[in-house]
């Protein structure tokens, strides 16, 4: 079975999150390092997919800025989406050449791996037809967009735990004006700690996927330094 490292780093800027992962992609197409599986939160941040639509961001970036929202252009693929606290971010740097050559596969069993772990949580989750990312209690309660290079992944998915949903308003989701979305919170009526989820899907991403999980140990360094130990 194939090992991949797992660390919950809390709360880490957007910027500096895409530079951890694409070091971490590196060193793994180059034989250098191992699978990951990076969990975090980040500050507010609408990002753009390499399929968004400009106007699907509501509000001119100068008046985003004002209310503490950054705005960012990725290579990951789908469309406009908005990360901040009380969301769980993962970001998969694993290598499907040998197991997964196959996208479509690839997004299946992430979704796989947030239903089964909101049911830990007595949330019944499902996927919708013709689309990507996971639904519960008529809300979309997972986003997930990727990017692949020589098989290696980066990027990933971001679960509503406690998210503050009104953020949500500034943008058209996923480019869906009619779908509402939802969270965790909202759906069992209590606060979850986002650590509890993190733990909680560690396990059921190693059964979807074939994995042994490895927990690096950041939690006694300072953040910063636990992010530069996991590249």
């Amino acid at each position: 079975m194939r090992r991949c490292v797992h660390a919950y780093l809390g709360r880490v800027g957007y910027d500096e999150a895409t530079d951890l992962q694409n070091g971490c992609a590196r060193a793994l197409k180059t034989g250098l390092g191992e699978e990951r599986l990076l969990l975090l939160e980040h500050d507010p941040v609408i990002t753009l997919g390499r399929n968004a639509r400009r106007e699907d961001v509501l509000f001119a970036e100068e008046t985003l800025r004002a209310q503490g929202v950054a705005v960012a252009v990725t290579d990951r693929g789908g469309q406009v989406t908005y990360h901040g606290p009380g969301q769980l971010v993962g970001y998969p740097i694993l290598d499907l050449a040998p197991d997964r050559r196959d996208v479509a596969r690839y997004l299946r069993d992430l979704e796989e791996a947030l239903i089964r772990t909101l049911g830990r949580f007595d949330v019944t989750a499902s996927r919708v037809a013709g689309l990507t990312g996971v639904w519960a209690g008529g809300g979309k309660i997972g986003s997930i967009g990727v990017h692949l290079s020589r098989w290696v992944t980066t990027h990933g998915f971001a679960l509503n735990v406690s998210t503050d949903l009104s953020r949500f308003h500034l943008i058209v989701p996923c480019g869906m004006k009619t779908r509402d979305v939802t969270s965790m919170q909202r759906l069992v009526g209590r606060a979850v700690p986002l650590r509890d989820v993190a733990a909680a899907l560690v396990p059921e991403f190693a059964a979807v996927f074939g994995r042994e999980m490895i927990e690096l140990n950041a939690a006694a360094p300072p953040r910063r330094t636990a992010a530069q130990e996991v590249a």
